[in-house]
């Protein structure tokens, strides 16, 4: 909203500085701040809110160090997040961007589902929450939607650069004239190769000639896989104090050097990546994002004034899958969200081990002591404290590993 005030201001009377909202990085700026004072400032006030109204946490004893201790405190702090992330977007982004809308969209769909997985947790005292069957269809629900519009959406184009014999008729001049026309496309960024792009349509290539028409199924199929591995992953991720909040953080901010470079005419030219009209947008919404999840963090490290819940695990899951996939950076999450693969596999690996081992031999056995992978390293009497610093290392690793990938190919 703030944007077009200030865009009117700029068009009729000319106001010194009102400029500053048309550019990016500023507003990304802007939206960082707020968002962080936002969520620093009422996010106190949010969590006396919940403690007067007995939204505490219920935890099973597990046999963790400190663990009980964490016993009613307050949860649905994802709402801290939310609202610091969704109120400086309103202000300060394009309201009428179509991946600006998705991301909104995102937010208030996972949200809506963790807030009434965490109900039923708090207030119905059923400590399974929202069935897995429905968390996985409002999943797939977003998949659909997300995946449909990006699509069939008009405004969802790229441009690929033009070979070096086109090049050459246009060396020096304007950088879009390195690119082609803007178009349809399901393609997507494989890391490490030269040729790095790879398309989904080539999936069902074997349909014959008129296979793309068809590209969409693959895609589709793709973006729904996308983001219920993301979800659950940081879902798993959210198990002690400030392990998910700190990873998220890390894993978004290398996501915004991503939409800001494909959305830049210029570093998309030199970088040799796909530049895709209008996203660089994103970045705007990632800085508020960042602000929101480092706000939080105030009180969420250790030892916590209050947890995250599924209202934010779940919401924080959606929104870097969706990001990840708007910027056809989608193939990089294996590597990016690391530490959410792992905690995923971890509890794959166990839970199958187990069932495996009981049918063979009576007895189900452990591959870990306890999963997800975290809560190994506190069996093993590590503290939390440390297990989540050394996480968010292993997350600054795998951040820079994907930037490179930028370059290295």
């Amino acid at each position: 909203m703030l944007y077009y005030l200030f865009d009117y201001i700029e068009q009729h009377y000319r106001l010194s500085g009102a400029g500053l909202f048309r550019y990016i990085t500023f507003r990304s700026a802007l939206a960082f701040v707020m968002a962080l004072f936002i969520a620093t400032f009422f996010g106190k006030r949010i969590i006396n809110k919940l403690r007067r109204l007995q939204i505490g946490e219920t935890v099973r004893d597990l046999g963790l160090d400190g663990q009980t201790q964490k016993a009613g405190t307050p949860t649905m702090g994802g709402i801290i997040i939310i609202l610091g992330t969704l109120i400086p977007v309103l202000l300060l982004t394009q309201l009428d961007n179509v991946y600006i809308i998705l991301l909104i969209v995102t937010t208030l769909w996972m949200g809506t589902i963790g807030f009434i997985d965490d109900y039923i947790k708090v207030f119905k005292k059923d400590k399974e929450g929202l069935s897995g069957k429905f968390k996985i269809v409002g999943q797939v629900g977003l998949g659909l939607i997300v995946g449909l519009v990006l699509y069939f959406n008009p405004n969802v184009t790229m441009k690929e650069e033009l070979h070096q014999n086109q090049i050459e008729v246009v060396k020096g001049k304007n950088p879009a004239q390195y690119f082609g026309e803007a178009e349809k496309s399901t393609k997507t960024t494989i890391p490490f190769l030269k040729d790095n792009e790879f398309d989904y349509a080539r999936l069902i290539s074997w349909m014959g000639d008129d296979y793309k028409k068809y590209a969409w199924i693959p895609f589709l199929i793709m973006v729904i896989l996308i983001i219920t591995a993301v979800s659950n992953g940081a879902n798993l991720t959210d198990g002690i104090d400030g392990l998910a909040a700190g990873t998220s953080a890390i894993v978004v901010s290398t996501l915004a050097v991503f939409a800001w470079v494909s959305g830049n005419l210029v570093f998309a030219n030199y970088l040799n990546v796909m530049f895709i009209p209008n996203s660089g947008e994103i970045t705007i919404f990632i800085s508020a994002f960042v602000g929101g999840l480092i706000g939080f963090l105030w009180y969420n490290t250790y030892p916590a004034q209050v947890f995250m819940g599924d209202t934010g695990s779940l919401t924080i899951g959606g929104i870097i899958a969706v990001i990840a996939i708007a910027v056809r950076k989608e193939l990089l999450i294996p590597i990016l969200a690391g530490i959410f693969l792992v905690e995923n596999l971890s509890v794959i690996m166990q839970v199958a081990w187990f069932k495996y081992t009981r049918k063979k031999y009576g007895e189900g056995r452990r591959i870990f002591l306890m999963s997800p992978l975290h809560h190994h390293y506190q069996k093993k009497g590590i503290h939390e404290s440390k297990i989540v610093t050394r996480f968010w290392i292993v997350g600054i690793m795998l951040a820079v590993i994907t930037i490179v990938t930028l370059k290295v190919r």
